[in-house]
């Protein structure tokens, strides 16, 4: 793989045309604190995270709903904490605030911003790969897209509006939103074996680790 392959925009229809890939090992869904506590030794000891959100959709103008799911996926499993079940709070802001823990997605900043509207923190050991793919001159910066120039998978879209605030998740649902965390995950360990995280300025990152 060289940086020529990787700064080449794929069009819609070779996108399109790629191996449809999805996130295949444990998927926990986290809605008690008992649930979290079982999960806490896997998510403390991971030295980097695939990060996302979900949130329902608003069909009203200006309006944005809060997030509805996080997405945490590291080496062993994704869990979704479902944020209608289980508030967002400190036990959370634990490891999303810890510098020397990975968190890797697209759009992350964002996304942090959204969630601090709900309890107020600071995040800390962010690496937004969209920011990766721009200090590199990649032309690839969405999540989808990334995965298509650097893994040749194609992702699916179809639940990206789907109703991320409902007490059951569909199995479709599960499926998509542990994919984008995981893939998140596997783009940073990517990045990094290549040496792209160099080019990030300082700021664009607050954590990236030597790895393992």
């Amino acid at each position: 793989m060289n940086m020529d392959d990787l700064r080449r925009r794929l069009s819609r229809e070779e996108i399109n045309a790629l191996p449809l890939c999805h996130y295949e090992g444990p998927v926990y869904l986290i809605r008690t604190p008992q649930e979290w506590e079982s999960a806490l030794p896997d998510l403390l000891s991971a030295e980097v995270l695939g990060f996302d959100t979900e949130t329902r959709p608003s069909f009203h103008k200006g309006k944005r709903n809060a997030p509805a799911l996080v997405q945490l996926a590291t080496e062993k499993a994704v869990y979704l904490i479902q944020l209608g079940h289980l508030p967002f709070g400190s036990y959370l802001v634990r490891i999303l605030a810890n510098p020397e823990q990975i968190k890797a997605g697209v759009g992350i900043r964002d996304d942090m911003g959204e969630l601090a509207r709900l309890c107020p923190f600071t995040p800390a050991g962010l690496v937004d790969l969209g920011a990766v793919a721009r200090a590199n001159r990649l032309s690839s910066q969405g999540l989808r897209t990334l995965a298509a120039n650097f893994f040749g998978w194609r992702i699916s879209k179809g639940s990206q509006c789907s109703n991320w605030g409902h007490a059951e998740l569909t199995p479709k649902q599960i499926v998509y939103a542990a994919t984008d965390a995981w893939i998140g995950r596997c783009l940073f360990l990517r990045m990094r074996e290549l040496g792209l995280l160099t080019a990030l300025r300082p700021g664009e990152a607050t954590a990236l680790g030597n790895g393992r």
